[in-house]
């Protein structure tokens, strides 16, 4: 078989099968589980890089290989996931859906750049990053489901929607504004996996939950 198969790419792998779940959990209109699996993905993408650099001995074509599955998976768990769950719940209109256009243009561009400028930097160095150059686009599998769960706190369906568009017409400028971010430390990584652990633990399985969050996006 073609391509690389080794441990140091699984959690990829699962990441995205998750993020094909969660698509077609969308498209069913089971968005709280599509924002599960988002999550997950995001879980997953969080430690990706730490466990394919405890392979010493890497080709270049296998850091090349996994410079490449990790954005073209980063566009389907963080790109077109999101913008399916946005559109579900009510990002239908013309303007919703330029919005939409415009975040998944903004997030290929992101990953594209970086696939170029990562590829040079390894060549360089076996060091990790300390910084983003811009938002990562790993932050909405972390931002979304915040908003969702935060849902009952708004009191209006319009009112949450307003607060959708903004978020994902904030977030896909981000994406390409050149601005250094600083990558959170393994401590700061583990409470935010608790912190949206939790918070897609009560999407999921809070009594009521999804009937209030549903009733608030018209569903």
């Amino acid at each position: 078989m073609i391509g690389f198969w080794d441990y140091t790419v699984i959690l990829t792998y699962i990441s995205l099968v998750s993020a094909v779940s969660g698509i077609f959990c969308a498209l069913s209109s089971h968005i709280e589980y599509a924002v599960f699996f988002l999550a997950l993905s995001g879980f997953c993408d969080m430690f990706d890089g730490k466990i394919a650099r405890t392979k010493k001995n890497r080709t270049e074509e296998e850091k090349s290989f996994g410079i490449q599955i990790d954005s073209l998976c980063d566009m389907v768990c963080f790109g077109i996931l999101p913008i399916m769950i946005c559109f579900q719940i009510g990002m239908n209109h013309i303007y919703s859906m330029i919005i939409l256009a415009l975040y998944g243009l903004a997030g290929l561009i992101r990953l594209a750049y970086f696939n170029v400028v990562e590829e040079k930097r390894q060549n360089q160095t076996d060091d990790a990053r300390k910084y983003y150059q811009g938002l990562p686009i790993t932050s909405m599998a972390m931002l979304l489901p915040v908003l969702f769960v935060s849902s009952p706190l708004f009191p209006n369906q319009t009112l949450f929607m307003a607060a959708l568009h903004i978020l994902v017409a904030a977030v896909g400028i981000l994406f390409i504004t050149d601005f250094k971010f600083k990558k959170p430390t393994t401590l700061q990584i583990f409470l935010i996996v608790v912190a949206i652990a939790v918070a897609v633990l009560a999407l999921l399985f809070v009594e009521n939950s999804s009937w209030r969050f549903f009733h608030l996006t018209g569903r």
